[in-house]
């Protein structure tokens, strides 16, 4: 028997259908590479990607083929997105800050038909064309006349519906940032793409509706900028875009176009903080910022409360499309202390519905979620990956659980902590060290702008740390200030047994520290003390 409700599939041109009929003047702002700034509204966004997606058919694109993305935040990246997927394409967003021979790989494994690309990457293009086995043609994004993407959609007069199918259809291609081996490539659904967009705006995410204005500094090559795009069309949100990621640009758009909610890395907003430092300039109406790719240091979530805005750490990844957890304050909330509310927003969240996590040893017993037992984090749910693209075996096991990679612990309400990635963690005399809260730790320092911890040889003990210190610019912060400083945060045995100050530290292209660099580059370094 079958229940007697209406049935349709789940597709994500359904999303900016609902956008433009109920939010079509709702403001699409973009700030371009060349310092202009343009204005649509959701129903041009509509429009237009309709007119892409007759351009693609005349350009010979079927349903299933890839359409790749080289490109920042921008109106005609929304375009492309929802232009490819309306017309039953795959959208394949490339990360330009790969290396050369990860975007060759990349592109001609996806098999991808189509480019479209920034101005900006030009010389990338120009560079790796030879070798691109697999495109035919190549569109400007932000360029003019012959072959820019202006030119490929004026032609069409956007008379056309949508493609319609089922919703386990795949919608878009993401592939990993992986430090060691080829990027692995996850093929989003329709189904999963707007289940997942049902989670983003719930309230205990990012509690978004229409009177929300996003800013996602996060770009859209990055995990399909944390799914904002398919939740503002959702809810039928203003979005900002900016195609630079300038603390100066980013501070006024937040500023000139009332920016309620914003989306970035750590460092997104260690460089804004240097901003409103350098000139007295914050943003005004910021009401959440959400902090994810690496964990938000305690020192950084208390600024950016500090400025009025609620934060939200958010923990996921591309194999979960990939928000999997974000920190939504308990009842009670406001009764709290500041100290317990930074410790409670330093961990990364509570589980959402759709998204179940367990913690494993080693043998692959589950650990009780008493907020102690550390042990490897596993994630299922219907916006996880079930196989990598291209992939002859399943990357789940046979119960659906997917190992994320990371060390964690539960709490016993559901809270998720991750201590460290399974590979960076310090085990030091048969105990482990995180890696991740000596850091983040050690950027509460005064003068400290950013630290790496790494495990270096030791006969006794294994290993101990080496902690890698940026200090902030004009700081002369000492080895001495800092063991101080750590002295109090950390365990004793946690403190590192050497210190050194380098210049910059070396991140992977979505912003996050690049320990497998790191650790090549100190491979022969000797502690005094071993």
């Amino acid at each position: 028997m079958l229940g007697g409700m209406q049935d349709f599939e789940l597709r994500v041109p359904k999303l900016i259908d609902h956008a433009a009929q109920e939010a079509g003047a709702r403001e699409i702002v973009s700030h371009w590479a060349d310092g202009s700034e343009t204005r649509t509204d959701w129903a041009g966004i509509h429009r237009s990607s309709k007119k892409l997606a007759q351009a693609l058919e005349r350009l010979g694109i079927n349903r299933g083929d890839r359409v790749a993305t080289l490109a920042m935040n921008h109106a005609n990246h929304l375009i492309a997105w929802y232009g490819t997927i309306g017309m039953g394409g795959v959208v394949h967003t490339i990360n330009p800050r790969l290396f050369d021979d990860q975007l060759v790989y990349i592109a001609n494994h996806a098999q991808d038909r189509v480019l479209m690309y920034d101005a900006a990457f030009q010389p990338l293009v120009d560079r790796l064309k030879e070798q691109l086995t697999s495109i035919e043609h190549y569109v400007v994004m932000d360029g003019a006349g012959d072959g820019s993407f202006d030119a490929l959609i004026d032609r069409e007069d956007g008379d056309y519906a949508w493609v319609e199918g089922g919703e386990r259809e795949p919608c878009m291609l993401c592939y990993t940032s992986g430090t060691t081996g080829n990027p692995k490539g996850v093929l989003y659904e329709h189904r999963s793409t707007v289940l997942h967009a049902m989670m983003v705006v719930a309230p205990s995410v990012l509690a978004m509706s229409s009177s929300s204005v996003m800013l996602p500094v996060v770009p859209m090559f990055h995990a399909a900028a944390w799914g904002t795009p398919f939740a503002c069309a959702m809810t039928g949100a203003k979005m900002v875009f900016s195609a630079v990621n300038d603390p100066v640009v980013l501070c006024g758009l937040m500023n000139r176009e009332r920016v309620t909610i914003s989306s970035g890395v750590p460092t997104v907003w260690l460089a804004l903080f240097a901003h409103i430092d350098a000139t007295g300039e914050a943003p005004q109406y910021l009401k959440l910022a959400t902090v994810g790719g690496s964990a938000a240091p305690r020192a950084m979530i208390a600024r950016l409360m500090a400025m009025g805005a609620e934060v939200k750490h958010l923990w996921g990844m591309t194999e979960t499309s990939p928000v999997a957890t974000a920190g939504s304050p308990p009842e009670g909330w406001e009764d709290w202390s500041d100290d317990r509310k930074l410790d409670f927003l330093t961990k990364q969240g509570q589980i959402p519905f759709g998204v179940e996590l367990r913690v494993t040893d080693d043998e692959g017993n589950d650990l009780p979620r008493d907020g102690e037992s550390s042990g490897r984090l596993h994630v299922r749910g219907p916006w996880i990956v079930q196989r990598y693209f291209g992939a002859d075996q399943d990357a789940a096991d046979a119960d659906g659980w997917f190992d994320t990679g990371d060390v964690a612990v539960i709490h016993p309400e559901g809270t998720m902590q991750i201590t460290d990635r399974s590979k960076d963690v310090i085990k030091s005399g048969g105990e482990w060290i995180s890696s991740v809260d000596l850091e983040n730790a050690a950027v509460g320092c005064p003068g400290v702008a950013e630290a790496a911890a790494i495990g270096i040889y030791h006969p006794k003990w294994d290993e101990r740390p080496l902690l890698l210190i940026v200090r902030k610019s004009g700081s002369t912060v000492s080895r001495d200030e800092i063991l101080t400083h750590l002295g109090d945060n950390v365990a004793k045995w946690w403190l590192p047994d050497a210190i050194e100050f380098v210049d910059e530290l070396p991140h992977t292209a979505t912003g996050k520290l690049l320990k497998t660099a790191l650790r090549e580059t100190f491979k022969d370094y000797r502690l005094v003390a071993a």
